[in-house]
C-alpha cells in the first residue's frame, strides 16, 4: 500500500508491522500462556506467537491488498516550537492499479478540486508511467523485479525478528470496530541484537497491538520512540516521544486494510533541517479490480 512519506518513516523507526508502547526489560506478564474466555471455551494465548502470526500474516495480507483500489486523504499540520499549529495542508488521491502497481492520482488539495492546470500535470505524471512500463524493456524489467523481491525480502527479515526483540504482556481481550482483539503491550528485550537492517529501530520503540482473535490479523497500533533514533551518520534522526497509531479495517471477509493512520513525528533530517508535523491518513473506498481497460488508448488500467 502506498502509505506515502509515513509508511517510509515507520520502515526507518522500525514499526513497519507491530512496533509500539511498553516497559522496558519487563518480562512477559502472568497473564501470558494464560487462559482466557473467547467464546463459549477458554483458550491458552501465547502473546508473542500472536504477535509473531500477525507478523507473518500482514506479510502475506500485502498481497492481497494490492488488488484494491481506493481513496486516501492525508493531512499534514506543522507545528513550531510553542506546539502551536502554523500551517494545515492537505491532499486526496485516487489511488488506481496500473502495470499491477498503486498509483496515486492526486483529484484534490485542501479539500478543493485541482486547477486545470495541477490536474494536466497529474495526468502527465501518471501517462509517463504508463509509458515506462509499456516500453519497459525485459532488462530492465527483470532488474525492477529483481529489486522489489529484494525489498520484500528485506522486509520478511525485519517482520521476522519483531516477535524476538520484545518481552510481551498480555493485558486481556477489548472490542474494537465490535470484534474481540487481544490487547498486548510490548517492551524491547534487554541485550537483544538485531540481525536484519531496520531491526536496529526496534529497541528504541515500544508498542502495544490488538490482534482480531478470529483472524489473528493485528487490526490496530500505537507506537511510542522511547529515545532518539537515527538512520545513517545525519541523514535522519527521530526524537524521544514521536508517537504513531494505525488502524485496519476487514475488506470483503477476505483482507485487513488500512482505515486511519496518525502521526506526531518530531525529527530532524540532514542536521539543518527540523521536521515536527503531525500527520493524518484517512482510506476510503476500497473496490477490488476485476478487470483491465485501455487507458487513452496506450496501457491497461485496473477499475472496479
Amino acid at each position: 500500500m502506498q502509505l506515502k512519506k509515513l509508511i517510509g518513516v515507520f520502515i526507518l523507526l522500525g514499526a513497519f508491522a507491530p512496533a509500539l508502547p511498553a516497559q522496558t526489560g519487563k518480562k512477559n506478564s502472568p497473564l501470558a500462556n494464560k487462559a482466557l474466555a473467547v467464546g463459549p471455551q477458554a483458550v491458552a494465548v501465547d502473546p508473542r506467537e500472536l504477535v509473531r502470526h500477525a507478523a507473518e500474516a500482514e506479510m502475506e495480507n500485502e498481497k492481497t491488498a494490492n488488488s484494491y483500489t481506493y481513496v486516501q486523504r492525508s493531512e499534514t499540520k506543522k507545528i513550531d516550537g510553542d506546539g502551536k499549529v502554523t500551517s494545515t495542508e492537505s491532499e486526496t488521491s485516487e489511488v488506481m492499479v496500473l502495470y499491477g502497481e498503486h498509483v496515486e492520482r492526486l483529484i484534490a488539495k485542501n479539500d478543493q478540486p485541482l486547477s486545470a492546470k495541477d490536474a494536466a500535470k497529474v495526468e502527465e505524471k501518471i501517462n509517463k508511467f504508463m509509458d515506462e512500463r509499456k516500453n519497459e524493456t525485459d532488462e530492465q524489467r527483470k532488474k525492477r523485479l529483481a529489486d522489489k523481491q529484494k525489498e520484500e525480502e528485506q522486509a520478511k527479515a525485519y517482520v521476522a525478528e519483531i516477535a524476538d526483540a520484545y518481552n510481551f504482556t498480555l493485558d486481556g481481550i477489548e472490542k474494537f470496530n465490535g470484534r474481540d482483539t487481544y490487547k498486548i503491550s510490548a517492551e524491547p528485550r534487554p541485550g537483544y541484537e538485531p540481525k536484519s537492517r531496520f531491526a536496529k529501530f526496534l529497541p528504541k520503540f515500544h508498542f502495544k497491538i490488538w490482534i482480531d482473535t478470529q483472524d489473528r490479523q493485528w487490526v490496530k497500533l500505537e507506537a511510542e520512540a522511547l529515545g532518539d533514533a537515527s538512520y545513517g551518520l545525519f541523514l535522519f534522526r527521530i526524537h524521544k516521544n514521536s508517537r504513531f497509531t494505525l488502524e485496519q479495517t476487514r475488506v470483503n471477509d477476505e483482507v485487513w486494510l488500512p482505515l486511519h493512520i496518525h502521526g506526531r513525528i518530531d525529527a530532524r533530517i540532514l542536521i539543518f533541517k527540523s521536521l515536527n508535523e503531525e500527520l493524518d491518513f484517512t482510506y476510503r473506498d476500497y473496490k477490488k479490480y476485476r478487470a483491465e481497460i485501455k487507458l487513452g488508448g496506450t496501457a491497461p488500467v485496473t477499475t472496479p
